[in-house]
This record gives C-alpha cells, sequence and structure tokens, in this order.
C-alpha cells in the first residue's frame, strides 16, 4: 500500500514540474509552456493578437460604462483622448519595446540593464509587484465583470442573485484548471472567442449607429446638454484631459502583447539572439490590435453615450459594468443579448489567460534566477496554482466588485507604459536617435502625469500594489534566506593552466588554501602558507594550490564560474576566479576538483575575526564574511554522502 501511496505521489510531483529539469542552465529562465520550447515553431501573429485579444478586446465590456461614469456627457470627447493617446503614445512605445526585448521581458529587463547589484534587484522586485497587480487585477477584475453580466441576464438574474462571489470564484478556478492541462493549444479557443466577441459588437455597434441615425434628437440633446455643461470645445477639451487618467483600463492590452511575444511564429530564419522574423509580425500584432480596439472605443463610447440614460450607468444600474450588453437586450432583444452576454462573459472569463500568461513569463525569469523563489517556481503548473489562490484571495477581499478594483488595475497598467516609455527613452538616446529621444521623453511625460493623477484620485490603487510589492519583497527575502546554503553554480569551467595545476597536485594529496588577495607579492603567499602549516601541523614536503575569489555582484543568485590558472613569482600556483559568492565558488571548484579527478579535496582557511552574525549578514549581502563554515555547510547540502565530501579545514 505504501509503495502504492509513493509511486502515486512520485507521478504527481513529476507532473507537477515537468520541464523543470530544463530550466536554468546558464540562460534566461521560462516557463516550459509559456514559450515555445525548442522545436515548437509558434503562431501565426493574428493567432498570438487573439490571444492578447482576449484581455485587450474584451475591455469592451466594461470600458463605456467607466467612461460614462467617468466623464458623463464628454465621454466620446474623452474616449478620442484615450485613442490619441493609445496610438501616438502606447503604441510607439511598446513597438519599441518589442525590438528591444524581443522574448517577452518587457520594460522590466530593459531597465534592469541599467542598475546592477542590489539596488537593480530591488527595482525589478518594485516592477514586478506592479506587474502582479496589472496581471492578477486583470484576472480577478474580468472573472467579476463576467459573472456580473451572468448575474444581471434577465433569464438567471433570480436564480443567482446575490452569488456573484461563488460565480468569479469558480470562473477563475475554470482559468487556473486550463493552464494545469496545458495552454499552447488554447490560441485556438482565444481565437474562436475573438472572432466570435468582434462580430457580435460589431453587430452592436451598426444597430446602435442605425439608431442615432433614425432617432436624430438623440445627437441633438446630447449635443445641447454637452454644450450647456462645459461652454465651449476649449473647456471641454480641457475637462477630457483631466478625467483622461480613468479611461486607463483601455490601454492594458500592451503590457499582454509583449508577454505573449514569446508564442509568435516569426520567420524561419529566426534565433534566439536575433529573431528579426517575431519582431515585426509582433509590431503588426500591436498595431492591428490598436487599430482594431480603436475604432471600436469611439464608436462605442458613443453609442452608449447618446442612448443609454446616465442613471443607468450608476451603481445599480441595469447599464452599470455592461452597457453594450444593455444596448445588445434593449435594441436587439433578449435573445440576442443572451448570445451576446454569454460571448462577454467567456472573453471575459478567457481574459485571465494573457494575464496568466504574462505572469508565468514574467516571474520565473526573475525570482528564481534570484534566488529569490524555490526550484519549483521555475515549472508551470506549481506556479498557476500559486496565482489562483492568490486571485481567490482578491476576489474575496474585494468581494468581487469591478468598480472596487479598477484603481488598482489603472495603476498597475499606468506603471508599466511609465516604466516602458522611459525604458526606450533612454533606449532612443543610448542609440543616438535625438528624434525618437525626444518624442518619447513627450510620451513619458503624458504618461507620467497620467499616472500621478490617477495616484492623486484613486490611491487605493497604489496600496494594492504596495501590499503586491510587499509581499513580493518578504518572500523574495524568506527564499533567498532559505536558500542561502545551496550550490548556486551551474557550470565550473578551468582554462588550460587551472586544469593542469589541479590535475597536477591530485596526483598526491589535493590541498588548496582559500586567500584573500592583498599585494600579491612573495611575501603575501610565503607568510600563508607558513602559517596554514603551523595551524594545521602540515610537513614541509607536502604542498598547496592557492585559490582566490573576487566578488563581482553579490546580488546575483546563479552563475557559471571560470577559472584561471597562473604561477606567481615561480613557484607559487594560483587560482583565480571571479564570482558572486566566495563560499560558493570554493565549493563548486572542490566538487569539480573531486569530480574531475576522483580524489577528494582538502581546503583550508583562517577564521574570519567578528561577530558570527554581521558576518552571516556579510555572506548574505555581499558575498563574503564567514566563508569557511559556509563553504563546509554548502559542500554538506550539495554532497550528502561524507565519505565524497571535499575536506574542510580552519585553523
Amino acid at each position: 500500500m505504501a509503495s502504492t501511496k509513493d509511486a502515486h505521489a512520485g507521478r504527481l510531483r513529476a507532473w507537477m514540474l515537468e520541464g523543470l529539469s530544463d530550466m536554468g542552465k546558464g540562460k534566461p529562465s521560462r516557463p516550459v509552456e509559456s514559450a515555445p520550447a525548442s522545436g515548437h515553431q509558434g503562431q501565426r501573429w493574428w493567432r498570438v493578437m487573439c490571444l492578447t485579444g482576449v484581455d485587450y478586446f474584451s475591455t469592451l465590456g466594461y470600458q463605456p460604462g467607466i467612461a460614462a461614469l467617468a466623464a458623463g456627457l464628454l465621454s466620446p470627447v474623452a474616449t478620442i483622448v484615450l485613442v490619441i493617446v493609445t496610438l501616438a503614445g502606447a503604441l510607439p512605445v511598446y513597438r519599441r519595446v518589442a525590438e528591444e526585448s524581443p522574448h517577452g521581458e518587457g520594460s522590466i529587463a530593459m531597465l534592469s540593464r541599467l542598475l546592477s547589484f542590489w539596488k537593480g534587484k530591488l527595482f525589478v522586485l518594485t516592477l514586478l509587484g506592479f506587474a502582479a497587480t496589472d496581471f492578477l487585477i486583470t484576472i480577478t477584475l474580468s472573472a467579476a465583470d463576467a459573472s456580473t453580466h451572468l448575474v444581471e441576464n434577465p433569464h438567471l438574474e433570480e436564480a443567482l442573485h446575490n452569488k456573484q462571489v461563488l460565480i468569479t470564484l469558480v470562473l477563475i478556478a475554470l482559468l487556473g484548471a486550463v493552464f494545469l492541462k496545458g495552454f499552447l493549444e488554447a490560441i485556438g479557443v482565444a481565437v474562436v472567442l475573438v472572432g466570435i466577441y468582434l462580430a457580435l459588437n460589431a453587430v452592436v455597434v451598426v444597430n446602435g449607429l442605425w439608431h442615432v441615425v433614425t432617432e436624430g434628437h438623440v445627437v441633438t440633446d446630447w449635443s445641447t446638454a454637452l454644450t450647456a455643461e462645459h461652454g465651449n470645445v476649449f473647456a471641454m477639451v480641457g475637462v477630457a484631459l483631466l478625467v483622461f487618467p480613468k479611461l486607463a483600463l483601455g490601454l492594458s492590452g500592451f503590457e499582454t502583447g509583449v508577454a505573449v511575444m514569446p508564442h509568435v511564429k516569426g520567420d524561419p530564419g529566426d534565433t534566439e539572439e536575433k529573431p528579426t522574423g517575431r519582431i515585426r509580425d509582433t509590431k503588426k500584432l500591436l498595431t492591428t490590435a490598436a487599430l482594431i480596439m480603436s475604432v471600436f472605443l469611439i464608436t462605442t463610447s458613443f453609442i452608449t453615450t447618446v442612448l443609454i440614460p446616465h442613471e443607468k450607468f450608476e451603481s445599480g444600474g441595469d447599464a452599470n459594468g455592461r452597457a453594450l450588453a444593455y444596448l445588445a437586450h434593449e435594441y436587439l432583444g433578449n435573445t440576442f443579448g443572451t448570445v451576446y452576454d454569454v460571448s462577454t462573459i467567456a472573453i471575459l472569463w478567457f481574459a485571465g489567460a494573457s494575464a496568466m500568461a504574462g505572469l508565468l513569463n514574467l516571474m520565473p525569469r526573475y525570482l528564481p534566477r534570484y534566488g529569490m523563489a524555490p526550484h519549483w517556481a521555475r515549472a508551470v503548473r506549481p506556479m498557476v496554482i500559486v496565482f489562483t489562490l492568490v486571485a481567490f484571495l482578491v476576489t474575496w477581499l474585494f468581494d468581487a466588485d469591478v468598480d472596487a478594483q479598477g484603481g488598482a488595475y489603472a495603476t498597475g497598467v499606468l506603471v508599466l507604459i511609465c516604466s516602458a516609455a522611459i525604458a526606450v527613452t533612454i533606449a532612443a538616446r543610448k542609440a543616438g536617435q535625438r528624434g525618437w529621444t525626444i518624442g518619447f521623453a513627450v510620451i513619458s511625460a503624458v504618461f507620467l502625469y497620467t499616472t500621478v493623477l490617477n495616484v492623486i484620485e484613486r490611491p487605493d490603487g497604489v496600496k494594492i500594489g504596495a501590499c503586491f510589492i510587499t509581499g513580493i519583497m518578504l518572500i523574495s527575502l524568506l527564499s533567498r534566506l532559505g536558500r542561502a546554503f545551496e550550490l548556486r553554480v551551474t557550470h565550473v569551467e578551468l582554462d588550460q593552466t587551472a586544469e593542469r595545476l589541479v590535475r597536477d597536485i591530485s596526483h598526491r594529496t589535493a590541498r588548496f588554501v582559500a586567500n584573500e588577495p592583498d599585494h600579491r607579492d612573495i611575501a603575501e603567499y610565503r607568510d600563508k602558507i607558513d602559517q596554514i602549516r603551523a595551524d594545521n601541523d602540515i610537513p614541509t614536503t607536502e604542498d598547496f594550490v592557492f585559490v582566490e575569489v573576487t566578488v563581482t555582484d553579490p546580488s546575483e543568485f546563479e552563475a557559471e564560474l571560470t577559472v584561471r590558472g597562473e604561477v606567481l613569482h615561480d613557484r607559487y600556483r594560483v587560482l583565480t576566479v571571479e564570482s558572486s559568492s566566495i563560499p560558493n565558488a570554493l565549493a563548486a571548484l572542490l566538487l569539480h576538483s573531486r569530480d574531475l579527478t576522483g580524489i577528494r579535496p582538502h581546503i583550508y582557511f583562517e577564521w574570519t575575526e567578528g561577530n558570527p552574525f554581521a558576518n552571516f549578514l556579510r555572506f548574505f549581502l555581499l558575498g563574503q564574511g564567514e566563508v569557511a563554515p559556509v563553504t563546509r555547510e554548502i559542500l554538506r547540502e550539495a554532497e550528502p554522502d561524507r565519505t565524497r565530501r571535499p575536506r574542510v579545514h580552519v585553523g
């Protein structure tokens, strides 16, 4: 019985961690199913556009209502401002992001290259916090809006009354189940959903425009009320600019458009280093999606504003969160309206798919590589479960309220767009492109203004984003502490001289001396050997090889190790290494020496002076400190067999 349970547990573990063994071999980590694996040819750009479109286009389900609440009669004018910012601002920015970061990392990767050491890691974690806010709230808000359409359908309203939270949780669970099953095939589902949804919206828009034309008084009534309320055109434009930040949800598709970029097929000659076809086709994807969305945004905001009484948009009103669905039922009948509701529910539910793909593409690229997440975080399925549980928590905290989550969603979207605009401005400046630098700088200023205004008016978004950032920081710190004694070196490479020195000393007792390089003069090495012989009572007939480690970036976690050999002062053999951590470099070198020669090596240290806790912090933050005991602990975890473990001596 026990063996059967173990077999089931083993199969479950293998299924959960499928693809994990392919990760982290000196290349950027990426989840096995969130990006095309080796041999996977990807999908045509228009199909991938539908994958990002389930997020981008699905905002039509609630964007007209949000615009009406934010701008009132000015909704069409404010929406035109949004479209101008989309086509003249966000689109050029993300076309450049696709060019600079073609593997789906987005602006986070571009900005992370500008900063090193711990400040770079903390900056990336902060942006990841806002990305998590954007993508997770996309999942929960879209599912909540889908449940709103379901609950408020005239045929189901009575049966599903007060069950919105439960329905939202079920929709999120179903989305998680899709990813646990396998996601690449779901692109076909996205194509079908987007095609049907856009076709139904086109019917609603055409029908709405026909009613506007045939009922001419609605336009007259609207324009008269607009003039009475705002006076002249300049006042209208000014107010539209002020309320524009509240419409920022209409920009949500660009970040996911870049996040799903690894799925784009590109050209047969594309390489990972230079995916020219993928970049070109991703630009087509972004441009086509922006143009389609712009047409729908302008037409839907216009027909909903002139055809729906404003009180219907208010909380509890029939058009709240479902303006186009209201028009579908009102003018095309409940049968068509129900079909429209089903389509809207389906695409809003699946809108979380592109957001989940974005999370699975971003998080495993950074956190495990920084040592700030467990190894299993590189695999898709465990991360799907984690993100699904977090989405459950967010839904419960917000009571599946679409309006309550809008501020956090807009904040996440705007912060990421700001970071993208700033990143491409810097990239253009470095490339010496003066015109593009000025243009992107202006766009950055617009988005910074929008973000600041959104934060002032809706501070809850920053608070929620801060919660995500704090959570990521705390979990990352605890994970890094938990993995402090893990062997982090992915590969050891000896140059010709280093390999000769290691093989030569292994003909006798392989003895290495850890030395902190100072002047590297003859006295330094002579005194070090005398001290090691005295401390450990080693005969003068025994000889040594010095090992010197120079710390580079101590914030890095995993890295390859290159060992160079040299003979100094015609007698002292020295191996030099550059690494983010002295103990890890020494442990990896000792294990590699043992595997290369079959001889258990010995290494000799001095005790480090100072407080042990302070020395541990120096090791944790700076890669040095209490070197001897930490090296021994890393060796103990890496090699459980004591008879094969390299021996550590401290004098």
